[in-house]
């Protein structure tokens, strides 16, 4: 299977990691920002296309699929121009900043018939796994999810310290995870709320907030973000269910007295990246709809929208 990777900066390069590891895959093209940067990416990992321009890649004859792994601005017209080019797309998180942009992205990819999924890697995280089987067994239920996302960003960088060439943001990006992740493990979100804290005057983003949201389960979930968080970075989960409580860091899990959970035959690996990858590629392969979709996750997204019309007294 032949794939161009859109995206060279620090994210780019975990899906260029996963992809090694997957049998029957070859990346033709890197597409990057500025071409000198993509062509070091492309020569690092034995890629022997590096282009600025997309176009370029969706034209290289057997193409068969693209991960957009690029600043979030760009994600849904990118994601468009691949549907259009009769290319399967898996599109980082988030689908969109705009739930109109989202809503466009499912229509086009219902049109196509195309796989078309978004890296919601929360649901492939072993942890989040493991709490999903449990739920699907019947063996819990959720009654509270608290989740904290914090970060240390008082400056445009990216997760490998270096300049941004675009702006990250709290709500169409960090929090669409947990947005998703609680309706995926706590049943569909009946009922959102929003706050969030004063506009940074370069950025022009909330360095902080929080949200609140309720299943039609009658689960509940907090969830506070911030840029502002100089200590402990990522993000962190605790779980509250009906027969006990458990504590999430990415792909690693703990009970409620902090002993790590044996997390053994839940996945074939234990990187969320790879294996949101792996379903990629399956389910191109078998001609079926991935886990996490865009059509699995638009509610996420509406969702989003409802929040960002609160947050601006609309």
């Amino acid at each position: 299977m032949k794939i161009a990777l859109a995206g060279a900066g620090a994210f780019g390069e975990k899906h260029l990691d996963a992809l090694k590891l997957i049998d029957g895959v070859e990346v033709v093209s890197v597409v990057g920002r500025t071409l000198e940067a993509t062509q070091k990416v492309a020569y690092k990992y034995g890629i022997g296309h590096a282009t600025t321009e997309l176009d370029q890649a969706l034209a290289i004859p057997g193409l068969d699929a693209v991960i957009l792994a690029t600043p979030t601005q760009l994600h849904a017209a990118q994601a468009l121009a691949c549907l259009n080019a009769g290319k399967h797309v898996q599109v980082e998180i988030p689908l969109a900043d705009s739930l109109a942009d989202a809503e466009a992205v499912a229509a086009r990819a219902a049109e196509t018939g195309l796989v078309a999924m978004v890296g919601h890697t929360r649901r492939f995280n072993p942890s989040h796994q493991w709490v999903h089987n449990r739920i699907r067994a019947g063996e819990l239920n959720i009654q509270q999810m608290d989740v904290q996302t914090y970060f240390f960003r008082r400056r445009n960088i990216n997760a490998k310290g270096e300049p941004r060439s675009w702006t990250d943001h709290l709500l169409w990006h960090h929090a669409a995870h947990t947005v998703d992740l609680f309706a995926y493990q706590a049943g569909p979100i009946v009922e959102a709320h929003a706050m969030q804290g004063p506009i940074h005057p370069e950025l022009g983003i909330a360095m902080d907030m929080s949200i609140q949201l309720k299943a039609e389960s009658g689960a509940i979930c907090t969830l506070s973000l911030s840029f502002n968080n100089d200590g402990p970075l990522g993000t962190f989960f605790r779980y509250i269910g009906d027969t006990g409580t458990w504590l999430a860091r990415y792909d690693d899990l703990f009970n409620g007295k902090d002993e790590p959970v044996d997390l053994t035959g839940v996945a074939v690996s234990s990187n969320g990246i790879e294996l949101q990858d792996r379903e990629f590629i399956a389910a191109i392969r078998e001609g079926r709809e991935p886990n996490a979709s865009v059509a699995q996750v638009l509610p996420c997204y509406r969702v989003l929208g409802a929040l960002e019309r609160q947050l601006a007294g609309r």
